[in-house]
């Protein structure tokens, strides 16, 4: 099998996959907002941007790391030193892993009292700090996997995982149902910390069987080589998730500002970045995917320029093609997305509104991986921190006088700032070249046709008839985006 074939092969499973473990979680995270209310997805959001610096310094950069160590290793035909990569990795995720538990835990009083202002977060805090050692761990396996292109293994460990999180966490909700939104919240974060251990003791299990397979003699732990690796990438992202924390930090705090009250701060912040984002974000799935295996593709190809100045255009006009099809549908079907999903035009009015930076959003995710497939991980770690500081100045002074879409507004600067610079920095390293009308003009003009005549033809069922309905809406659309796409690629050919 080519590398061309094995590329398109393991991306179409994890894009399976993805898109798969993504719709489980739209439907859980539905289920959830239904079951906690706005003011409580607001809470778990506020609470899940600290976890989420947490979890950045746990992992400190591993699963990258691994990732390309492993690949350059297995390009080299060198298996004692993927052993000793592996044997480093594990040392150096024990570390970070452990300091982060205890950290967590012992400060969750004073995050939760003087940082959120809000002691209900306390005890959620310090159950997601069990989480953290079996997250840093978990993640070093998962770039051995992608690092040796065993894909395969990867996805069954999100799939079972993920499945195992939605089975234990609506258990735990529903048993909390009924005893207040803390309790609502403590129950998904225990979900959390069980969904970890879980996803952990099944990576481990895969491992152990791959590396009996394809394993051998090792190297000494190369915790030096790891580490001299991991911490660049680990202090980028410790800057950077910092300042999103202290972002997303500020955003019900500026919402109490402007004179809404607590209740109504955390409820509009939750329909907006609980709901509506994810939302937003669901389409990219196969997109992510794709992106990860860009990271190994291109350090494999390193010094084959032609190959490389390939991938990246195949990849960038792909995105752009596929994220204009999804900007239009979501977009004209915002209205109904937001109703069927989370019972809320309010989410759909916000949904409407982020899909108009659809295509920039996702094509600077491609970016991103791409410039790190480069070995440009410096240059993104600035671009990154200066979106960061950018977003909570903007976040400080907008939000008091725009509400909660001055939030909305920053998000669209900010994606747009972070993908100009990025593209900026690829075309140097890479010859990039797309041909806008084949991956823009035309899924543009593809899936407003295919919109429009959805929307004339379902004319008789209203706007918010029901889930069932919007899902044979979207369907029939992209079945005429393909139809047109496949009319237009046979008339092309002649």
């Amino acid at each position: 099998m080519s590398g061309r074939e094995r590329f398109f092969r393991n991306g179409a499973m994890l894009a399976a996959v993805g898109l798969s473990i993504r719709t489980v979680a739209m439907l859980f995270g539905a289920f959830v907002s239904r079951s906690v209310g706005a003011e409580g997805m607001g809470l778990y959001t506020v609470i899940m941007t600290v976890y989420s610096f947490a979890v950045t310094f746990a992992t400190s950069g591993i699963s990258l790391t691994v990732t390309r160590l492993v690949a350059e290793a297995e390009g080299e035909g060198n298996g004692r030193r993927v052993g000793g990569v592996i044997r480093g990795a594990v040392l150096y995720s024990l570390t970070f892993g452990l300091a982060a538990t205890l950290l967590l835990f012992f400060g969750a009083g004073i995050i939760g009292k003087e940082i959120l202002h809000d002691q209900r977060t306390v005890e959620s805090l310090r159950l997601l700090s069990l989480s953290l050692l079996p997250a840093a761990l978990g993640a070093a396996l998962s770039g051995y996997f992608v690092g040796v292109r065993r894909i395969s293994f990867n996805a069954a460990a999100q799939v079972l995982t993920q499945l195992g999180k939605v089975a234990v966490t609506v258990v735990l909700v529903v048993r909390a149902s009924g005893q207040g939104t803390a309790a609502s919240v403590r129950a998904l974060c225990l979900g959390i910390v069980v969904t970890e251990g879980i996803g952990l003791l099944i990576s481990l299990l895969q491992f152990l069987y791959d590396r009996h397979r394809h394993g051998g003699a090792s190297d000494a732990p190369r915790v030096g080589e790891v580490a001299t690796t991991a911490i660049p990438l680990a202090l980028s992202a410790y800057v950077r998730s910092a300042l999103l924390t202290l972002e997303h930090v500020l955003i019900p705090a500026r919402l109490r500002d402007s004179g809404e009250s607590s209740a109504d701060a955390y409820s509009r912040y939750g329909i907006l970045h609980g709901m509506a984002l994810p939302l937003i974000l669901y389409p990219m799935s196969p997109l992510s995917s794709f992106a990860g295996l860009l990271v190994p593709e291109l350090a494999a190809a390193e010094g084959g320029r032609q190959r490389m100045n390939r991938i990246a255009s195949e990849a960038m006009g792909a995105t752009l093609a596929y994220s204009t099809v999804a900007a239009v549908l979501l977009s004209l079907f915002s209205e109904e997305l937001g109703y069927a999903v989370y019972d809320s035009y309010e989410a759909g009015r916000y949904i409407g509104v982020l899909a108009l930076i659809v295509p920039i959003m996702y094509m600077d995710h491609v970016t991103d991986s791409m410039l790190k497939g480069v070995g440009e991980q410096v240059f993104s770690m600035w671009v990154n921190i200066s979106d960061s500081v950018l977003s909570v100045v903007l976040v400080w002074f907008l939000i008091p006088r725009m509400g909660i879409m001055g939030y909305a507004l920053v998000i669209v600067i900010m994606e747009g700032y972070n993908f100009a610079l990025s593209l900026m920095r690829l075309r140097r390293r890479l010859s990039i070249r797309i041909n806008v009308l084949r991956t823009f003009l035309l899924p543009l003009l593809f899936s407003l046709t295919a919109a429009l005549l959805t929307k004339a033809l379902f004319l008789f069922a209203g706007s918010g008839a029901g889930t069932w309905l919007l899902v044979m809406k979207l369907v029939f659309a992209l079945s005429v985006v393909a139809a047109l796409g496949a009319l237009s690629r046979c008339l092309h050919s002649r």
